[in-house]
């Protein structure tokens, strides 16, 4: 006897010893970090107000990519009305870095491809502004490849936590984690079913099985799971277990990506939030929970069917629904989503600027365990209509030029112009393909579209040169090495004097040369770094006509600076970054630095815009609706191995580049092909036009035979080489002689030899914001 009662105290310290350890166990992962969370990225949210511009097609569009749903009645979140241009929308609430913007039941009315008015129909004030519910762009999963969208105790559908009690553990409420009586009923269920119907494992079992132990069938791992089933019920409430095995249960595979928690499940299965699915979604997500696998309802569709009916019939058991609602249910088809649920990771190339940003602010560890969620510029709209533009584009003038399909490679990259937020980026003529990102990372000679910088420095001097300088189009020769460097224009003749508007609007390579050597090529060098450009530039004459090459993001922020009337706003893929528990943490402020003088901005955008409407980018201009004004330079390099566009219309910047990916010649100039891909998607994109508001000492006047000219001063005194009166004529009315010449005019190559060095390269601008000058970081 006496051995026998020390064999067993020796066992019950034993198992108090080991119940403390289990419970340090229980303890660490339940109040510490009990997952590790992705980084979810999202795009900019579509943001309605009055007056905004957007079509209903681009409208529904959008309502379609963020998973809305069409209803005869949208009276539940996420679903939608549209008749005509007038639309009834329910909204999700979703929570941003700036606080919570609630569901809404909105009539929004479109008119003239705006925004006309939006009114609250549930009663409340009609709102100014309403932002819908941002997607889902991207996650950046944990190692091991886990994904889940924590959702809290309060916030489970009332109806999904009945049917998980009634199939899994109808005395979830009142054992203390295992329950005896719940195993014997279990196992004559099994029985009278001639299947298993009815697990034996309480929902306390089975989290503690998930979230700390294996799956392995032992003796000893199921004694482990009851004592600590027990700890955890002592140490939890209901509502704590029931939160984290919400959020914790596997539900299935999308590839190397597990499914975990209802709610993810809810969103990969269906396209819903867990909010909006009903009795049939909410039966086969239950349902799941017996076997994953091989109830997998894309894989296993009658097998998901069969146990989705199953449950059913236990909900009506337990009083759940009525007969009459699962009868109707079991008639509804499994309602899964095409394609996986979801779109995740559809825009890598976009992503891939979002990460080389992330990557230099957080560790890689943190964006793959801390659940950050990463609200970046991406327009959805915007990338959308990019992203099926290219490959047509491409294929006609592959077809145009009798190539090869495929042979020709293009890049763009649309950002805004006061904010410099990136709003699109495609980085190959493959939408969605995670390939070699041009956008980024392919580094050409520009050509002319150098060329504004230097019309630029001159206007930066007023009393030097105006839109109406005389400036010599003639031969130059310089020296190169044993060799003379002699550019030619493009039809290879010789202007002499032209007005300097004109110059850039034609595109004239020797005028541009002597414009250039008259204010210096240092001059424009410093021009070009003032405007934002981040690598060494080689101070050589050639500089003039494009000798510098640069990616198309980083000539994207050149232009955005003149678009922008002199201020850069370094451009920016990241907004804001908020951890799992919706607290800010870095911020992307905007943070805007006036580098060029506005007045001479303005000037060189009055002049850009000549070049669409009489230059080399007339094309562009003969398609413009009425009203609208853009603003932009064609660029072409030797032998025309690559062809460029970038311009600007009042409040988007946007850059082309065509070009072979073997360096080869494509027979393709600036605005025979750069230019119509531009024009493709910047035409079917809303666009704001120009502003028609000269700067503070800008005058409109006439001069010099032509009319309604800006200028820098307060009279238009003067023409000719010095002139002090900017006469040239504006856009698309009447001027002086040679205007439909230079209408006539096509794109220019550029011929360059780099001569050696006349001056030393000077050092860039320090950034007023270096978190904001991302470029810099990979670019030197």
């Amino acid at each position: 006897m006496l051995w026998t009662l020390l064999l067993a105290a020796g066992i019950g310290v034993a198992g108090v010893l080991y119940g403390v350890h289990l419970d340090r166990v229980v303890r660490g992962k339940f109040e510490g970090q009990r997952w590790a969370l992705p980084a979810r990225v999202f795009a900019r949210p579509l943001e309605l107000y009055a007056g905004r511009a957007l079509s209903p097609d681009q409208f529904q569009a959008e309502l379609d990519r963020l998973n809305y749903r069409q209803a005869a009645e949208p009276s539940n979140p996420g679903t939608y009305r549209r008749e005509g241009e007038h639309f009834r929308v329910h909204t999700r609430p979703f929570r941003f870095w700036d606080g919570q913007e609630p569901g809404r039941q909105l009539d929004i009315q479109l008119a003239d491809q705006r925004v006309a008015s939006l009114k609250d129909t549930a009663g409340g004030p009609d709102p100014a502004l309403v932002r819908l519910d941002a997607m889902l762009i991207a996650s950046i999963y944990p190692t091991h490849n886990e994904d889940r969208l924590l959702v809290r105790g309060k916030d489970l559908p009332q109806l999904l936590v009945k049917t998980l009690m009634a199939v899994e553990d109808r005395n979830f409420d009142r054992h203390f984690g295992v329950d005896p009586k719940g195993i014997l009923r279990a196992a004559y269920s099994n029985l009278q079913a001639g299947s298993v119907v009815e697990g034996a494992s309480t929902l306390t079992q089975q989290l503690v099985k998930n979230f700390y132990l294996n799956a392995d069938r032992t003796f000893e791992r199921k004694l482990k799971e009851a004592y600590m089933a027990l700890l955890l019920e002592r140490r939890y409430s209901k509502e704590e277990i029931l939160e984290a095995y919400a959020n914790e249960i596997y539900l299935g595979q999308d590839g190397s990506r597990a499914i975990h928690g209802f709610a993810l499940a809810s969103a990969f299965f269906f396209n819903k939030s867990l909010s909006e699915i009903g009795i049939p979604e909410t039966a086969l997500l239950i349902g799941l929970v017996q076997a994953p696998s091989s109830l997998d309802p894309r894989r296993h569709p009658q097998a998901a069917k069969t146990r989705r009916d199953l449950v059913l019939d236990l909900m009506v058991r337990d009083g759940v629904i009525l007969a009459e609602d699962a009868a109707q249910a079991k008639l509804a088809p499994l309602g899964l989503a095409e394609g996986g649920g979801r779109p995740v990771g559809e825009y890598p190339d976009f992503i891939s600027l979002v990460r080389r940003q992330l990557q230099r602010d957080y560790r890689d560890e943190d964006l793959r365990s801390e659940g950050l969620n990463i609200f970046t510029t991406l327009d959805p709209l915007v990338q959308s209509t990019v992203e099926r533009s290219l490959p047509v584009q491409l294929a006609a003038l592959e077809k145009s030029r009798r190539m090869k399909a495929g042979t020709l490679e293009t890049a763009a990259v649309v950002t805004s112009v006061d904010q410099g937020e990136v709003l699109a980026v495609a980085g190959g003529r493959k939408p969605g393909y995670a390939g070699f990102n041009r956008a980024l990372d392919t580094v050409r000679s520009i050509g002319s579209l150098v060329k504004p910088a230097v019309y630029l420095t001159a206007l930066s001097q007023p009393q030097r040169f105006t839109l109406t300088t005389s400036i010599q189009d003639t031969p130059v020769s310089l020296p190169d090495g044993n060799k003379r460097w002699e550019p030619k224009n493009y039809d290879r003749r010789v202007n002499g004097s032209v007005p300097l508007s004109d110059a850039l609007a034609r595109s004239l390579n020797l005028a541009t040369v002597n414009l250039g050597l008259s204010v210096g090529v240092k001059k424009v060098a410093e021009t070009l770094y003032q405007l934002g450009v981040q690598r060494k530039i080689r101070v050589v004459p050639s500089l003039l006509l494009g000798s510098v090459s640069m990616s198309p993001l980083e000539v994207a922020q050149m232009y955005q600076t003149i678009a922008a009337s002199g201020y850069r706003a370094p451009l920016r893929a990241i907004r804001e970054v908020v951890d799992a528990r919706g607290q800010p943490l870095n911020r992307y402020p905007l943070a805007v630095e006036a580098v060029v003088d506005p007045k001479a901005a303005y000037l060189t955008t009055w002049a850009l815009q000549r070049v669409v409407t009489h230059g080399t980018a007339r094309w562009l201009g003969e398609k413009l609706p009425e009203g609208m004004t853009m603003a932009g330079k064609t660029g072409t390099t030797d032998d025309m191995r690559d062809s460029w566009y970038a311009g600007f219309s009042g409040d988007k910047v946007a850059v082309v580049w065509v070009g072979r990916d073997d360096y080869q010649p494509m027979g393709l100039a600036g605005g025979t092909g750069a230019l119509r891909v531009w024009g493709d998607f910047m035409l079917a994109l809303p666009n704001e036009p120009l502003s028609e508001f000269p700067p503070d000492g800008v005058v409109i006047a006439n001069a010099c035979g032509r009319s309604n000219v800006p200028y820098i001063g307060d009279s238009a005194s003067r023409c000719g080489s010095n002139g002090g009166g900017n006469a040239s004529k504006r856009p698309g009315q009447g001027g002086g002689a040679g205007a439909e010449t230079a209408a006539q005019t096509v794109e220019e190559p550029v011929a360059e030899r780099e001569p050696p060095p006349p001056a030393p390269t000077p050092k860039p601008p320090q950034p007023a914001s270096g978190k904001n000058l991302f470029m810099s970081d990979f670019y030197n």
